[in-house]
C-alpha cells in the first residue's frame, strides 16, 4: 500500500481543476509527513527557527511562486510542523522536537494525527484492519475529500502513517506506536498539541498571572500597536519577578516611537 508516491507537479497542475463543488471540505496534505521533515530540516539547517518564504524556496531549489512548492509548503503547516505567515516561515514547538533525535518518535505521530483527515480515518479503524485501497479512497469521500484527490489522499495518508510508526505491526491496521502517552491519541480535530515549555514542564495548569497575561494577547493577525506591545511585555516582566526565583539582573523593556 504504501509504495506510490505523490507526484506534486501533478497535484500541483490539477489543484485548481476541479469545480467549486468538488472541492474538499476536510484539510489533508497532498505531501507525505517524511517531505515536510524535510521542509523542517531545511529551515533549521540553513536558517535555525525561522526563515522567509524565498529563503525557503531557494533551500529547497524551487520556486517561490510554482504550485510544487507551495503544495509542499502547506502540508508542512497542516501536520503542524511550521506556522506560515506574512511571507515567513517559523518552525514550530513540534518541528523542533520532530528535528531532534531523542523526541523524534513521538512527535512525528503528534504531526501525524495533526491532520483532520488521518484523526478521522484513525478514529473510525482504531482497532480494526483498514479497508482496501479502493475502498479507503471512498471513505476519505465520505470524510470529505473530493472525490478527484481521493487517490493522492490516500498515498500521503499511507506514506505519512508508515513515517510516523502507525504501520509497525502491518499496513492493513493503524496501531498508535508503542511507548507514547495517551495525550497522542486524543488530539481533537482541527486543534494542534498544546505548547508545554519552561518551568511549567507541559502542565495544563499554568500559573494565574500567565493565563491572565495569554488571554489579553490579541488574535492573530489583528492590529497591535507597537507601545501596547511594550506594555505587555513590561507586564509580563512584572510578573515574572513576581512568580519566579531567581535576582541575577532586571529585565528592561523600552518603546522607542518616531
Amino acid at each position: 500500500m504504501t509504495g506510490e508516491k505523490v507526484d506534486f507537479k501533478q497535484a500541483a497542475a490539477k489543484q485548481g481543476d476541479g469545480q467549486k463543488r468538488t472541492r474538499s471540505t476536510i484539510q489533508f496534505p497532498y505531501g507525505d509527513l517524511q517531505d515536510a521533515e524535510e521542509i523542517a530540516a531545511a529551515i533549521h539547517g540553513n536558517a535555525g527557527e525561522k526563515c522567509t518564504v524565498d529563503q525557503l524556496a531557494a533551500y529547497v531549489k524551487q520556486s517561490a511562486k510554482s504550485g510544487t512548492f507551495r503544495l509542499r509548503l502547506s502540508a508542512t503547516s497542516i501536520f503542524g510542523i511550521t506556522e506560515n505567515q506574512r511571507g515567513e516561515v517559523m518552525l514550530t514547538e513540534l518541528g523542533r522536537r520532530i528535528l531532534d533525535p531523542a523526541t523524534q518518535r513521538k512527535a512525528l505521530a503528534e504531526a501525524f494525527m495533526n491532520v483532520p483527515l488521518y484523526q478521522e480515518i484513525y478514529s473510525k479503524y482504531k482497532g480494526y484492519m483498514l479497508p482496501p485501497a479502493k475502498a479507503l479512497e471512498r471513505e476519505m469521500a465520505n470524510f470529505g475529500v473530493s472525490s478527484k484527490q481521493t487517490g493522492k489522499a490516500r498515498q500521503a495518508f499511507e506514506r505519512s502513517a508508515q513515517r510516523a510508526g502507525f504501520f509497525e505491526h502491518g499496513n492493513d491496521r493503524l496501531v498508535m506506536p508503542a511507548g507514547l502517552d495517551n495525550k497522542t491519541e486524543t488530539i481533537r480535530i482541527g486543534e494542534k498539541p498544546k505548547l508545554g515549555g519552561g518551568g511549567n514542564g507541559g502542565d495544563d495548569k499554568l500559573d494565574p498571572f500567565i493565563q491572565g497575561l495569554l488571554n489579553r494577547l490579541p488574535k492573530a493577525d489583528s492590529e497591535w500597536p507597537v507601545k501596547d506591545r511594550a506594555e505587555w511585555l513590561q507586564a509580563a516582566a512584572q510578573v515574572f519577578k513576581l512568580i519566579y526565583k531567581g535576582d541575577e539582573g532586571s529585565i528592561k523593556i523600552e518603546f522607542q516611537g518616531e
